[in-house]
């Protein structure tokens, strides 16, 4: 929980939007800001910031199962999608997505293949929000493909993507694989020596550690030229120019190490947590419907359905549960979920979905008040539609 400006506690379930920061993130993120030194200097501060960059890398790398040497730390998750769609793109061939990810992905890929359209292929979802191969094999089989990304848990939904069987087919045919890891890091166990993707992206915000922070991670020896959005000196191997935010990335360590350390039990208290809102809502409100219920999902997400209420008004008539209507990254959009009307939703449905997403300080007791907030907050919003069409 929080607390809002007049003092009443809030049940905070947006953790797709942004967890709250760990206690060790806050700690560690603290300690580098009380510190002096730039990681590349070669006096003792700057030793000392480069050993904190260091310690973080190596927590990450730990989180991950991968190495050091192969995280490249970038502002956050975007800014690592736009670096791995750039450089892949950039081997010649086409790019490969699909029509539910997020819209960093969606939007890069157009922008890099805006003078070849041809050049791009939108993977179609289920009405589970499952991602269809088929397409893919066939594109595969009939031209060079640069690079496939997929992401492997969707924001809005929640629904997983196995990537194994993308990873074999991508690289048989000479393709590199890239996925926005961006929901899955710190929630469910990760291990990139035998998941075979050439690139992930990453933000520190989503598992608890600072905003503004974020990694990709690039396979050593992925056959990739340099594709920075900043240029100037050779940071992080070339990736990425500009002085390291320690700070930032400090705490992104802290949250990593923290993250690893709950893993083991984390995803099934959360999940059983998520199973008991998602049953409290069925039982109280006979039309509302989860989707991607039938797919394996991320133990802490739900969409839920509430057909004919718009979402912005259940939010409003909730004000003490932060929850959302989609993606926090397409807020004040006037359009529905894209990820929604991918998966074959109406637009009056889409526009009347509330996304609860929770997380490592959700609590039983959370849970009770956001159910029973809920569906309060569903029937007085019934209730004044209903007055609002009375003679």
């Amino acid at each position: 929980m929080a607390g809002d400006p007049q003092g009443a506690s809030v049940v905070y379930l947006d953790y797709n939007a942004t967890a709250p920061l760990r206690p060790e993130a806050l700690e560690a993120t603290l300690a580098a800001l009380h510190s002096v030194g730039n990681a590349s200097s070669m006096h003792h501060p700057g030793r000392e910031a480069a050993a904190r960059v260091d310690v973080a890398r190596r927590h990450l790398a730990d989180l991950l199962n991968c190495s050091p040497g192969e995280i490249i730390f970038t502002s956050g998750a975007t800014e690592a999608n736009n670096l791995a769609l750039r450089a892949g793109y950039a081997r010649g061939g086409m790019l490969v997505t699909t029509a539910a990810e997020h819209l960093a992905v969606i939007e890069t890929a157009r922008a890099v293949t805006a003078e070849q359209q041809d050049s791009l292929l939108v993977l179609p979802v289920d009405k589970d929000g499952v991602v269809d191969l088929e397409p893919l094999v066939t594109a595969l089989r009939a031209r060079p493909v640069a690079l496939v990304s997929l992401m492997l848990a969707n924001n809005e939904t929640g629904v997983l993507t196995d990537l194994a069987p993308v990873c074999k087919v991508a690289h048989e045919a000479g393709a590199l694989v890239h996925t926005d890891a961006t929901q899955y890091v710190g929630r469910l166990p990760l291990d990139l020596r035998a998941l075979d993707v050439d690139l992930l992206s990453l933000s520190a915000h989503k598992f608890g550690g600072p905003q503004g922070i974020g990694a990709l991670f690039v396979r050593r020896g992925a056959p990739l030229p340099h594709r920075p959005l900043l240029v100037g000196g050779g940071h992080e191997r070339g990736w990425r120019a500009g002085t390291l935010n320690v700070a930032g990335i400090t705490g992104l360590g802290a949250a990593a190490r923290a993250a690893r350390q709950e893993l083991a039990h984390e995803a099934n208290r959360i999940a059983a947590l998520r199973d008991a809102l998602e049953e409290a809502l069925i039982a109280e409100v006979a039309d509302c419907r989860i989707n991607g219920a039938r797919a394996p999902r991320l133990p802490g997400v739900s969409s839920v359905t509430f057909p004919g209420l718009p979402a912005d008004a259940v939010l409003a008539a909730m004000p003490h549960v932060a929850a959302s209507d989609g993606s926090a990254c397409s807020s004040g959009a006037p359009s529905p979920s894209h990820v929604l009307l991918a998966m074959g939703h109406s637009r009056d449905d889409a526009d009347s979905t509330v996304r609860f997403s929770l997380g490592y300080a959700t609590t039983e007791r959370d849970i009770e008040r956001a159910a029973t907030a809920a569906v309060d907050a569903v029937q007085h919003v019934r209730s004044v539609m209903a007055a609002t069409v009375e003679p």
